[in-house]
């Protein structure tokens, strides 16, 4: 870590079992999920809904930050719509996100540039910039 780097938070969890009929527990308690392999009549959840959940919810925090720099006030039905695809490419798995973010009733320059820089500081989106086809719509 460097000098300037501030630990903010740091997510525990334990899976066993994998896709196929496994959970994933974090230290907290706080999530105990079952999982199944994506489009399976399996009860469980799957990575991608839990990466779409997490991206999203990361990314109308950053657009939070965004609009506070501006003194802007994000509507109240603000909501993001994220879509990760588990493609096999070649035999290699590999992942495909949308993001479709709506901010009704606000002026759509204002809201391009709320997205713009959200997706610029969002940790979700750095993580796999560069590393997946991501497109991100205003709606």
């Amino acid at each position: 870590m460097s000098q300037t780097e501030k630990l903010l938070y740091t997510a525990r969890t334990r899976t066993a079992g994998g896709r196929q009929d496994g959970m994933s527990r974090s230290s907290d308690g706080r999530l105990d999920v079952r999982l199944s392999p994506p489009g399976s009549a399996g009860i469980g959840t799957n990575p991608e809904q839990l990466f779409a959940a997490g991206w999203s919810a990361c990314f109308e925090g950053a657009m939070e930050i965004a609009a506070r720099k501006r003194k802007i006030v994000l509507p109240s039905k603000s909501a993001i719509d994220a879509e990760i695809d588990l493609v096999l490419d070649e035999g290699a798995y590999a992942l495909r996100a949308r993001l479709g973010v709506s901010l009704p009733g606000l002026d759509r320059d204002v809201a391009r540039d709320l997205i713009d820089e959200a997706h610029q500081t969002c940790p979700y989106s750095k993580a796999v910039r560069g590393n997946i086809d991501v497109t991100v719509d205003l709606l």
